[in-house]
């Protein structure tokens, strides 16, 4: 990888707020801060990059800022993904530089950056549209309004019979979508065995994190009816090889992985294992979205709706139509300048 001369980096905090509250296990969301990163090069070359970090590894916006800050001469004197890598852990502000470079990499070079990924298209993908813990009849009136959605997630919050009552209300809504459901750690293994029999019944084609991070192992020769993926129990390319046999499904973000780069290593890795390959996000805008939108091309499954539960998003946006997300080359990452 060449060094790119950046000639000044711009850092900013912003609060993105959400249309309405998003309740998931443990959690309820009002407002999602993230940091943008701008590498500013030559001849008018830009890279952009916005990170919200990992809440649940306390990977704040602000530490963040710290991290990047602290490194601010390194980068301004040149830095290559490959010693980004060496130098920043896995999280949020790793995501966001390496984003910028590859998108200040592909002005230079004239590319976009699908291309440069190794991709031969940057095509349309049907993704998600996730609905929040609420009550049951709040999830069947949200489902039911999503009539353009094609593939929708349920977020559950670990009582059982509410998490089977909220899946139950939107199969009666959308009888003709496919659904997933997150527990987002939020099961144990016995509550697991509990609702899986109700959610092959309602037609659930995937169950995401249902155990706690570091109860792997639990999951050791489970033999579920429904594919399991992979949330939180995997961080990085390095965590890929200790799903094999317990998970079925790797669900990559960017903002866990530490960007663009150590996805595609993501993929191969659980490519490579025998598993099947999603990818989400953490909230956030398009501009978040785009850098997840190219490793999209390589999914089995696509969870990107970030900026549908923003009161604003950043312009230009990605568009959702007919249930799909596309990213422009104007979104982020177009190769010109």
């Amino acid at each position: 990888m060449n060094t790119h001369r950046v000639t000044r980096m711009d850092v900013e905090l912003q609060a993105l707020r959400l249309k309405a509250p998003f309740r998931i296990t443990g959690y309820t969301f009002y407002d999602v801060p993230v940091v943008r990163v701008t590498l500013h090069g030559e001849a008018g070359a830009r890279g952009r990059g916005e990170a919200a970090g990992v809440y649940y590894l306390d990977d704040t916006p602000e530490k963040i800022m710290r991290t990047i800050e602290a490194q601010r001469p390194m980068i301004e004197a040149g830095i290559t993904r490959e010693q980004l890598a060496q130098t920043f852990p896995a999280g949020g502000a790793r995501n966001a530089l390496d984003c910028a470079l590859w998108e200040l990499e592909s002005q230079q070079a004239g590319v976009p950056v699908w291309r440069a990924a190794g991709l031969d298209q940057a095509l349309p993908r049907v993704t998600t549209f996730t609905l929040s813990a609420d009550a049951p009849e709040v999830v069947g009136r949200g489902a039911r309004a999503l009539s353009h959605a094609r593939a929708l997630k349920l977020k559950l919050d670990g009582d059982v019979e509410t998490d089977i009552a909220r899946v139950r209300a939107a199969r009666e809504a959308r009888g003709d979508v496919w659904m997933a459901v997150d527990a987002n750690q939020g099961y144990s293994l016995r509550n697991l065995e509990r609702a899986l029999p109700a959610f092959v019944a309602a037609g659930v084609k995937l169950v995401e994190q249902p155990l706690p991070r570091g109860s792997e192992a639990e999951l050791q020769g489970f033999r579920s009816p429904i594919p399991i993926a992979a949330d939180e129990s995997v961080q990085s390319a390095d965590d890929v090889a200790g799903l094999v046999g317990r998970f079925d499904v790797v669900n990559i973000k960017l903002d866990k992985c530490g960007g663009l780069t150590e996805a595609l290593r993501m993929v191969v890795e659980a490519r490579s294992a025998g598993l099947q390959v999603m990818v989400g996000n953490m909230v956030g805008t398009s501009l978040a979205m785009a850098p997840a939108f190219v490793i999209a091309q390589l999914c089995d499954f696509v969870d990107l709706d970030g900026p549908t539960f923003l009161e604003r998003d950043h312009v230009p946006s990605a568009s959702y139509d007919g249930g799909s997300i596309h990213c422009a080359p104007d979104v982020w990452g177009g190769g010109r300048v």
